[in-house]
């Protein structure tokens, strides 16, 4: 066995699991060994069932004395019970119509379990006990928890990760030197603490050496990049066009100074022989797009295409309408190629840019396979930059020979931080907003006032306006007791907004219906849309003036942000409504911040200082960017050391650090993750 084996061959898995397993991202023992727990529960802190307050989360070691027969209640529903004792304390272990979860239990055997305490009278009960660790098995003090899907148990995922553990040694692959200087534990030792800690400071050694490990190798590919295009930088020199003037007089509106700035700066790295590679930052709704389509304007004018990949077909699809609408007097052949673009469309599409009659293509990440071909691409454009990973950039710079690169994000990065993120562009900012942007009143509710907030936002609708209302999650989770789209959305249709037209979107949505709901939304059909974050970039719907984010805690301040920009785009007063659980200072403060201020750069400059737990910016987006146990913000002090000795390895001339080199690269290439084995 080794790092590379498909996972159906590990013992105990099989074809079928090997599925649901694959449903999971987990395809090979590496994908297995890097599928790191989501949290752990300490069994070390394990006491006397008699001095468990009611309601209270226990560790109980116990032994089974009774599996009782099950009992069909009234109510239909089914209740199985198994009688349990500790020491001379005897307790009952309750489920409801999960009748074969006793199953899992032999009678005189021992179990560490966890579950809810409830007491009545004299009698104790665990509710829903699960089993925590077989105790005939080696107990750790540290049971490690992971995310499951698919009916995955926590028992399995810990079961044959041990198993392969017993069977595999991780090779090292940092530099001896660097280990030795910051003290690291071996990789070998990193990936069995994480997974089985024997002690939180063996956890803690474990996630510092992985952190640094992840960051230091995304540092170098970055590096790497960086190196390549100043060794390839031989670029188009592309002429000012004298149809710039004309365009300039057909636009709109006219351009802010910030947007003036930012085309100039642009337009002169056009000029130079040298590949531009630039990244444009601007607030939500600072005109980023029509900067990009100017400049892509200039080099469709010198004779080559352009492209535009955008992270979502929604926005895509609305890149698609402006850029057609801006230079609808042109004569150019624009066109969109996603996933729901028909194959026979596709074929005629990819015929086309192959043979240059396509000037502009706008696209998702379709763009990057590799039968799309270009005659002469000049530029490609990047939006939502933070959406996509370098590997993806790479490809997608790939499809031309020293092409201009414009990549843009709507999220505002404070500038110690852009230096380590984007170490190999150069950076333009759009710092104010077009005239006639509308303040958004912004303000936090407790989720028990919810029905005084949907009682306003009727109120809005009644006026003629619009509301999005966003969810953080898809399907109902019973343990965090979040609101789910399917349940809101049927709530509000049945009783507050029982009257008016709700739609719903979420990102598993096949792609036409998606497409459907969002152009009913811009038309007015649809009057409340029901929502997760895909709705967070680019949709644009004046008409919408209430933005109702629930469960507001749950998500990053940048991307409260970002949601808050969907409205504020018409002539009407418009509001964002965070209701939320407020539960301790630190969520108080986040959302503060965002009621004090529209500034998406002084946001996050404050979150940057103040941040509690949860995600900043949405850059770490579960495998958008391959970091999977790192964090930008909270570990920018590993990043920063990171970044420093990855260009140090990059300028030695060292024969073994050139190795090192060469191997890390070369593994980088054979999986999306930055944590890589020899």
């Amino acid at each position: 066995m080794d790092t590379y084996s498909e996972i159906k061959y590990v013992k105990g898995v099989g074809p079928k699991m090997a599925e649901s397993l694959n449903k999971c991202g987990i395809f090979n023992v590496l994908d297995l060994l890097l599928y790191f727990p989501r949290d752990y529960e300490n069994v070390s802190v394990r006491k006397s069932i008699l001095d468990c307050e009611k309601t209270e989360k226990v560790i109980i070691e116990c032994t089974v004395l009774n599996i009782l027969k099950d009992i069909r209640l009234k109510n239909n529903r089914t209740l199985s019970t198994i009688i349990f004792c500790q020491g001379d304390n005897k307790f009952k272990g309750k489920w409801f119509n999960q009748i074969y979860a006793k199953n899992s239990f032999a009678i005189s055997s021992k179990y560490l379990i966890t579950g809810k305490v409830d007491k009545f009278k004299d009698e104790i009960t665990i509710m829903n006990p699960k089993i925590v660790k077989n105790t005939s098995m080696d107990t750790n003090e540290i049971i490690a928890t992971y995310p499951l899907k698919n009916n995955i148990t926590n028992n399995f995922f810990n079961k044959i990760i041990s198993d392969v553990l017993c069977n595999i040694i991780v090779t090292e692959n940092l530099p001896k030197g660097i280990i030795e200087k910051y003290c690291f534990c071996s990789l070998n030792d990193a990936i069995r603490n994480i997974h089985s800690p024997k002690s939180l400071e063996l956890l803690n050694e474990a996630k510092r050496r992985l952190k640094f490990q992840e960051l230091f190798t995304y540092s170098l590919k970055i590096l790497m990049l960086k190196e390549f295009i100043k060794s390839n930088n031989n670029g188009i020199q592309f002429k000012m066009a004298k149809e710039l003037t004309t365009l300039k007089a057909k636009l709109p509106y006219n351009l802010t100074k910030a947007q003036s700035k930012v085309v100039r700066e642009i337009l002169i790295d056009q000029k130079k022989d040298i590949a531009m590679n630039r990244l444009l930052q601007g607030d939500v709704g600072s005109g980023k797009t029509i900067v990009a389509i100017i400049t892509m304007f200039n080099v469709v004018k010198n004779g080559y295409q352009t492209a535009m990949m955008a992270p979502t077909e929604i926005l895509a699809k609305q890149h698609y309408e402006e850029i057609k609408n801006i230079l609808k007097d042109f004569s150019l052949n624009i066109q969109i190629l996603s996933g729901s673009t028909t194959a026979k469309n596709k074929q005629l599409i990819k015929q086309d840019l192959k043979n240059g009659v396509i000037d502009i293509i706008v696209g998702t990440h379709a763009l990057i396979e590799d039968n799309v071909e270009f005659e002469n691409l000049g530029m490609i454009v990047t939006d939502e930059q933070h959406r996509f990973g370098v590997s993806q950039r790479n490809r997608f710079s790939n499809k031309g020979k020293n092409i201009d690169i414009l990549v843009m994000t709507a999220t505002p990065i404070p500038r110690t931080l852009s230096l380590y993120l984007y170490g190999d562009l150069d950076v333009s900012i759009i710092d104010e907003l077009p005239p006639g942007r509308q303040k958004i009143d912004t303000s936090n509710e407790s989720m028990e006032n919810s029905g005084k907030v949907y009682e306003f936002a009727l109120n809005e609708i009644n006026k003629g306006r619009q509301v999005y209302i966003v969810c953080p999650l898809v399907e109902e989770n019973e343990e965090m007791k979040l609101s789910s789209v399917e349940m809101l959305y049927e709530k509000l249709k049945t009783e507050q907004f029982k009257s008016i037209e709700v739609g719903m979107v979420y990102g598993k949505m096949p792609s036409k219906l998606k497409n459907e709901i969002m152009d009913k939304f811009k038309a007015g059909e649809i009057k409340a849309l029901v929502s997760t974050t895909v709705i967070e970039v680019g949709v644009n719907v004046p008409n919408a003036t209430v933005m109702i984010v629930e469960n507001a805690e749950r998500f990053g301040l940048a991307q409260l942000h970002q949601l808050r920009g969907r409205v504020g785009r018409g002539e009407h007063k418009s509001y964002c409504i965070l209701l939320a659980n407020i539960k301790n200072n630190i969520v108080r403060r986040r959302l503060g911040i965002l009621i004090r201020s529209n500034d998406g750069f002084y946001i996050a400059e404050e979150d940057l200082k103040t941040r509690g737990a949860g995600e900043l910016f949405g850059i770490r987006q579960h495998g958008e960017s391959g970091l999977i146990l790192s964090d930008v913000i909270e570990d920018i002090g590993i990043l920063k050391i990171a970044n420093n000795e990855a260009k140090s390895l990059i300028q030695s001339d060292d024969v073994c650090d050139i190795k090192v080199k060469t191997e890390i690269i070369q593994k980088i290439e054979q999986t999306s993750s930055y944590i890589c084995f020899n």
